[in-house]
């Protein structure tokens, strides 16, 4: 599935909800839904949620952004759809943005989360990171920190890295990157907030792999190494807010691309 964006509101008020709390501590509440259509599944997830005011959050816009930007720079990542909807929650009608994807798994895979993995089968004082070197991911996971700093993702924690095998063909891999909600600006809602919000600063995060800073866990990395086929250049704005103008305001958009255009420029001169 292709990113993009379905402005033309759709009716998925047959859609059913359930909650999930953020593991982050942000106030609020994630719901999630899915469905099958012609064979395909599909996953939905909603930005933050509030029983009073709505549909508060823009963590579905971020999933699109940040899907863009992976495609750039050809990272493995689960794509997005951000789709204009009518929903029903609990009898009340809402009209808002929510994204959509379909399933990583290939036939006959099982998933296990990254934490859980780790606890099976790490070594005794095994690190997290070290534990990932020995199954053969370094370049993954040196990628995924890269990404994470380049986006200050919040809220990556074990189980948002997922392994997957398949007990028939004994093929183990991990899966492509997913869950980028809670990143770039998702703390803001208003422009006011977004003006005012230091681009660089080095907000405590919740990482698997390493510590609570994002940029420190650059420091695992081998800085000799660039991870990215190609580099990441002013006139990729266009692309990554191509169709946004009249969702995200112009302040948001400014101070997104300046976020991940000014840690790119630090991550490219460690």
């Amino acid at each position: 599935m292709k990113s993009q964006i379905i402005k033309e509101k759709q009716d998925l008020t047959y859609l059913k909800w359930s909650h999930i709390r953020s593991s982050s501590g942000t106030a609020g509440t994630f719901l999630k839904s899915e469905s099958t259509i012609d064979g395909i599944k599909k996953y939905y997830k909603l930005s933050n949620f509030d029983s009073i005011k709505g549909v508060v959050g823009h963590e579905c816009i971020n999933e699109l952004i940040v899907d863009r930007l992976l495609t750039l720079l050809e990272v493995e990542h689960l794509s997005y759809e951000l789709i204009h909807a009518d929903i029903d929650i609990e009898g009340n009608i809402y009209d808002t943005y929510l994204c959509a994807s379909e399933n990583f798994k290939k036939r006959n895979e099982s998933k296990i989360a990254l934490d859980d993995y780790y606890r099976i089968n790490a070594r005794k004082g095994e690190s997290h990171y070290n534990f990932c070197v020995r199954q053969g991911w370094k370049e993954y996971i040196d990628t995924m920190l890269v990404v994470d700093y380049l986006i200050l993702n919040r809220d990556r924690h074990g189980a948002n890295i997922e392994v997957l095998r398949n007990a028939r063909a004994h093929t183990l891999r991990i899966a492509p990157l997913f869950d980028h909600g809670l990143s770039l600006l998702y703390s803001c809602m208003s422009d006011k907030e977004a003006k005012e919000f230091d681009v660089l600063e080095d907000k405590r995060c919740q990482n698997f792999i390493g510590g609570y800073s994002c940029y420190e866990n650059l420091g695992l990395i081998d800085k000799k190494n660039k991870l990215f086929v190609d580099k990441l250049h002013e006139c990729d704005k266009k692309y990554i807010f191509d169709g946004l103008e009249d969702i995200l305001s112009e302040t948001f958009i400014d101070k997104i691309w300046r976020m991940i255009y000014e840690r790119y420029q630090v991550y490219e001169n460690l």
